[in-house]
């Protein structure tokens, strides 16, 4: 297998996808995007690097003879005026700049294409995970009501519409109602607004109603930015009144689904899987 140069941002997901490596016995060296990796990933082989030095993680990956590249985890846009680039990417920064004016799946693929031209193969943290995407049918013990599964057609909908405008992958509806659609603060900020909302609207513990669904861009590379859930998600979701999560069946990936599994099925949560059909 080829050594795996892992790009790690913010979240649990590198520290998964590192975990897969071990459990394959696949080299991996991690490459800790300065301000955003979490201590989580430190016990791997690497080293920190700053998101703008482009030059030293191409030439720390060489030195490590990684031939494979994933990117995973969160990294919010940066202000690019306060970045400090090494000469490589003085080079490359105004491409990356224009890129970013376009959306941030023109960005992600700018960033993509220049592992690529240097030679990297470049692998997505889904096709690494494999058995951690999100089956059809329900996760845990609860399945949705006929009620719940026409606000998860719609937030389904309304998530690929938002990503259809390069503005996210998340959506929330409750009772025919679109209380929020996530857009540079993530799933976790967003539910957070949910959770401050009138009861009325979101519901609450005694209460359940409405749904959280995620789903991919239409237009970006999911090999970058594949959607993400975890047991956090359903606690943010279970604060917020939700009866429960959806996604596509294949297009979303969960962290420790034993774990998702256990939160899902303590707090009274459905973890849903949809065919791509949009069928139940």
């Amino acid at each position: 297998m080829k050594k795996l140069g892992l790009i790690a941002g913010g979240g649990d997901l590198p520290a998964s996808v590192a975990s897969r490596c071990d459990e394959e016995g696949r080299p991996v060296y991690v490459v800790r995007l300065d301000g955003f990796a979490d201590d989580s990933v430190s016990r791997w082989p690497g080293e920190t690097i700053g998101m703008a030095q482009i030059g030293t993680i191409l030439k720390t990956l060489r030195r490590e003879n990684c031939e494979a590249v994933c990117l995973a985890g969160y990294v919010n846009r940066p202000d690019f005026k306060t970045l400090r680039p090494d000469f490589k990417g003085a080079t490359l920064l105004p491409g990356i700049i224009a890129a970013a004016t376009k959306g941030d799946d023109a960005l992600l693929r700018k960033i993509l294409g220049i592992f690529e031209g240097e030679g990297f193969s470049v692998e997505g943290a889904d096709d690494i995970l494999g058995s951690h995407m999100l089956a059809q049918g329900a996760l845990g013990a609860i399945s949705p009501t006929p009620e719940q599964m026409n606000d998860i057609n719609k937030a389904v909908y309304v998530a690929e519409k938002s990503g259809e405008l390069d503005i996210g992958q998340g959506a929330v509806v409750v009772d025919g109602l679109v209380l929020a659609v996530e857009a540079q603060e993530g799933t976790d900020q967003m539910l957070l607004r949910v959770a401050a909302l009138p009861q009325d609207l979101r519901g609450h513990q005694d209460g359940r109603k409405g749904v959280l669904a995620k789903a991919p861009k239409p237009i970006q590379d999911i090999r970058v930015d594949m959607p993400v859930i975890g047991p956090r998600t359903v606690e943010l979701a279970a604060a917020a009144g939700l009866a429960g999560i959806a996604g596509y069946e294949g297009q979303l990936i969960v962290m420790d689904i034993s774990a998702t599994r256990e939160a899902a099925d303590r707090l009274g949560l459905f973890v849903w899987g949809l065919q791509k059909s949009g069928a139940a």
